[in-house]
């Protein structure tokens, strides 16, 4: 496997995941692994006079510790923790008011997508979907109204990169325009989009943040005092909040963070490069392939990448079908980010709501499979999806 080399990592991240917010004097008898706190409410001393917390939705110790955690991973002062990530999606667009503009990522999740098209826009907030690959486009999309951009990098299904830095120096040359990055395909450990220029992060913690494929969560993470306080409002006005127990599993998945991240990395280079040699792939979209439109920027400006990519097969949904059914290692499955490995056709799963006239704009046909390449040895992730290919050709 030739050598990408990407950003090099600043030393610290996995300490920081390991110790930020774990302090053991903060709880009774210091324990090392921190406990969940079920309580849904909290005795208070006096009418005015408590330890800071008074109402599970308020705020709870365990969710406290894991939104400490979250923030130092992407050097953010703030975290905000919600029961999915379309709840902090949710949220996040609630700071817009009716009558507000919002320019968009025109390729993303298929659920955000949906949200702002059906949901959103009763609320009288218009989203404008732009190619964000070409800064310029996001700058001549803003409009008097514009109060938000909505940025996904790398964008979920099509794998295109977005200059981070470039679009957030062109937005807010207008003052009042909140830019909100969607990094839950690189995690901070690849990709820390504050210290680029972005106002807000967010991520669907159910994928790599936790990795194992056993909780619902999303979170927000600013250094910005009134988006933070403003946020903070509408969590516990929304009520879009995650369990204690939930928050324990995550805040023990951050402990191998690093460590996922770094596997699945390698793995997915090794399994892009291999079916970019296929017979049987047209093309294969990986932002650590040369081949890739945007490799050099993924290069400046990400610290590696994850394990998802995605490639087109030869021939249409029969051959696909074919293909999905001869896996043997890799699962059929929504979802993404988990130990294990899954394979998906987004044209009739993660982005059926996506109207069939845009989704044939960017790409998303019945021949473009995406991957999620887990902790498998990768030569059998690799022979898998060889002898399933063999066999769509075959049909």
């Amino acid at each position: 496997m030739s050598e990408v080399q990407f950003k090099k990592q600043p030393k610290g991240f996995a300490t920081k995941a390991i110790h930020a917010g774990q302090e053991p004097e903060q709880w009774s008898g210091n324990p090392v692994i921190p406990p969940i706190t079920m309580s849904t409410t909290f005795k208070q001393y006096d009418l005015d006079n408590h330890k800071g917390f008074v109402y599970g939705r308020s705020g709870n110790p365990t969710r406290n510790m894991l939104e400490k955690c979250l923030a130092a991973l992407d050097d953010g002062k703030y975290c905000l923790t919600f029961a999915s990530g379309l709840g902090a999606t949710t949220t996040i667009v609630s700071l817009l008011n009716a009558g507000d503009h919002l320019v968009v990522t025109d390729d993303l999740y298929g659920g955000t997508s949906r949200f702002l098209r059906t949901v959103a826009n009763r609320m009288n907030i218009e989203a404008e979907f732009v190619d964000a690959t070409d800064a310029q486009v996001v700058a001549k999309a803003i409009k008097p109204n514009t109060k938000m951009v909505w940025l996904e990098t790398p964008t979920n299904p099509s794998m295109k990169v977005v200059d981070i830095e470039a679009i957030c120096k062109l937005v807010h040359k207008t003052p009042g325009i909140i830019v909100v990055v969607d990094n839950t395909f690189l995690s901070p450990y690849f990709q820390r989009p504050l210290e680029l220029g972005a106002d807000v992060v967010m991520y669907s913690v159910t994928k790599y943040l936790n990795g194992h494929s056993d909780v619902i969560m999303g979170a927000a993470i600013t250094s910005d005092d009134n988006i933070h306080q403003r946020l903070r409002y509408l969590q516990n006005s929304m009520g879009i909040v995650p369990s204690p127990f939930d928050c324990f599993q995550v805040n023990r998945s951050l402990k191998t963070l690093a460590l996922r991240m770094e596997q699945h990395h390698k793995s997915s280079l090794k399994v892009a490069q291999h079916l970019e040699k296929s017979p049987y792939v047209v093309k294969v979209l990986h932002p650590g392939l040369p081949s890739h439109p945007q490799h050099k920027l993924a290069l400046r400006q990400c610290y590696g990448h994850s394990g998802i990519m995605s490639f087109y097969i030869k021939g249409g949904l029969e051959e696909a079908k074919t293909f999905f059914k001869n896996l043997k290692v890799f699962t059929l499955a929504e979802s993404l980010g988990g130990y294990e490995s899954l394979a998906e056709l987004p044209s009739i799963m993660t982005h059926a709501s996506v109207p069939e006239e845009q989704r044939k704009k960017l790409g998303i046909s019945d021949s473009l499979i995406r991957l999620s390449v887990g902790l498998e040895n990768v030569e059998d992730l690799i022979e898998d999806l060889d002898q399933a290919l063999k066999a769509s050709a075959a049909k």
